[in-house]
C-alpha cells in the first residue's frame, strides 16, 4: 500500500485579502476550482516548482460560520526561505505583524488574515543575528 501527500487545505473569509497575504510569501495559484452548485471556491497555491505540494484555499460564498477565532488546533504550515531577514522585512513592510521574530536568524512566525500560523525557516545554516530582530519582542501568538 502507497501514500502520497497531495495538500493542506485551510478555510479562508476573504479570498483575496488571504491570496495577497500567500503571493506575499512567494506563492502563486497554479488552479482553481469553483462550485455554483456548492457555493465555493477552491484555490490551489503553491511555491515556484513546487506544484505537487499545493496549499489550498477554500472560500465558502455565503460565509463560513465554523471558522474558528483561533485557528491554533491547526498547528501551522511551514516554508523554507533564503533570506529569513528579507523575508520578515518585506513581510512587516506590506502591514503583516511579525508575531515570533527571526531573532536567532533561524526562525520565525507570523499569522494569515484568517489566523494561520506560519513558521518561516532559513534554508541552510541560520543567519548571523541582527537587528532589528534580535532586540523584537514576540507579539501575540505564533
Amino acid at each position: 500500500m502507497s501514500l502520497k501527500y497531495l495538500h493542506v487545505m485551510v478555510r479562508v473569509k476573504d479570498l483575496e485579502k488571504s491570496m495577497a497575504f500567500y503571493e506575499l510569501l512567494g506563492l502563486r495559484e497554479i488552479r482553481r476550482y469553483e462550485s455554483e452548485q456548492g457555493r465555493f471556491t477552491l484555490v490551489y497555491l503553491a511555491a515556484p516548482g513546487q506544484d505537487e505540494t499545493p496549499l489550498e484555499l477554500t472560500y465558502n460564498w455565503d460565509g463560513d460560520d465554523e471558522l474558528p477565532a483561533d485557528s491554533r488546533h491547526f498547528g501551522h504550515l511551514a516554508y523554507g526561505v533564503d533570506d529569513i531577514y528579507g523575508m520578515c522585512l518585506m513581510l512587516r513592510d506590506n502591514g503583516v505583524v511579525i508575531n515570533r521574530p527571526p531573532r536567532d536568524g533561524r526562525m520565525a512566525f507570523v499569522r494569515s488574515p484568517d489566523n494561520i500560523s506560519i513558521e518561516l525557516l532559513q534554508n541552510g545554516e541560520a543567519l548571523a543575528p541582527a537587528e532589528p530582530w534580535v532586540s523584537m519582542e514576540s507579539t501575540g501568538h505564533w
